[in-house]
């Protein structure tokens, strides 16, 4: 397929729950006019923990620079995981490093692009907390392995015990809540009627107090990106999967949105 723009967000390459090979996949079979790369694309956090860095997950960085060298715009937006590249802000080519940014679509829509940690109280205020849940998010992923396993042993399809457990406990769902609002009152302070952003690993596309919020999912479990049309039309694509099924159009009503979107696999 052939893009104007492409969203992706929370690779967390360096970690043995990365999807680098649907990354990878992604990455080959679309071009596209620029890329932003939406926080948390390496994760320092766990590579401060273990040292693992397969080929795949360097074959990811070097497909990313090669489409840079031939006229691909890459704007990277760093994360909390990998906020190392808030020392580097600048233009390097055809790379950019900011903070933020804000985006015209073919459309004429503005969007405003940010990883969204920003509004996370936990991780600005008691870090040590958000580094404790990371231990616990890695463990239920390495749950996910065998059990999905199992399930394809049965006829199964795959399933997330992390996206369940999300999903479920209500102060998760609670906290999602309060954080979608948050960024939704950051659009309207900003007068941008958009705001894309990833972080909490749950795709999303819905319209909150009339501001439009995208959230790009992660390629840890949900494998989803927000896509711009040259035409200028927005969807938010699950990659694992591929079908008419997993596409959501931007023009469908909020409520159809709100629905579909929590069909995506959801993770932290």
């Amino acid at each position: 397929m052939l893009y104007r723009t492409v969203w992706m967000s929370d690779l967390h390459l360096g970690t043995r729950g990365s999807n680098a090979a649907g990354v990878l996949e992604f990455l080959r079979e679309n071009e596209f006019e620029r890329l932003y790369l939406v926080g948390d694309v390496i994760d320092i956090w766990r590579l401060r923990k273990e040292r693992y860095w397969p080929q795949s997950h360097n074959d990811v960085i070097q497909k990313i620079l090669r489409k840079a060298r031939k006229g691909t715009q890459v704007i990277v937006i760093p994360g909390n995981h990998d906020e190392f590249c808030l020392n580097f802000l600048g233009v390097y080519g055809n790379i950019v490093v900011k903070e933020r940014d804000v985006y015209t679509t073919a459309g004429g829509e503005r969007l405003l692009i940010m990883h969204g940690h920003e509004f996370d109280s936990v991780t600005i205020h008691a870090p040590w907390m958000a580094h404790l849940g990371d231990v616990g998010y890695t463990l239920l992923l390495a749950l996910n392995k065998p059990l999905n396993l199992v399930r394809r042993l049965f006829g199964l399809g795959h399933w997330s015990l992390s996206a369940y457990v999300k999903q479920n406990v209500k102060k998760v769902v609670s906290s999602i809540s309060r954080f979608e609002e948050a960024v939704a009152h950051y659009a309207e302070l900003h007068r941008v009627g958009s705001i894309v952003c990833g972080h909490i690993h749950t795709p999303a596309v819905r319209q909150i107090r009339g501001v439009n919020y995208y959230n790009t999912g992660d390629w840890v479990e949900s494998s989803t990106a927000l896509v711009e049309h040259l035409d200028g039309r927005l969807e938010l694509v699950y990659w694992r999967e591929r079908s008419v099924d997993n596409v959501i159009p931007i023009a469908a009503a909020p409520t159809d949105l709100a629905d579909k979107s929590r069909l995506l696999t959801a993770t932290r």
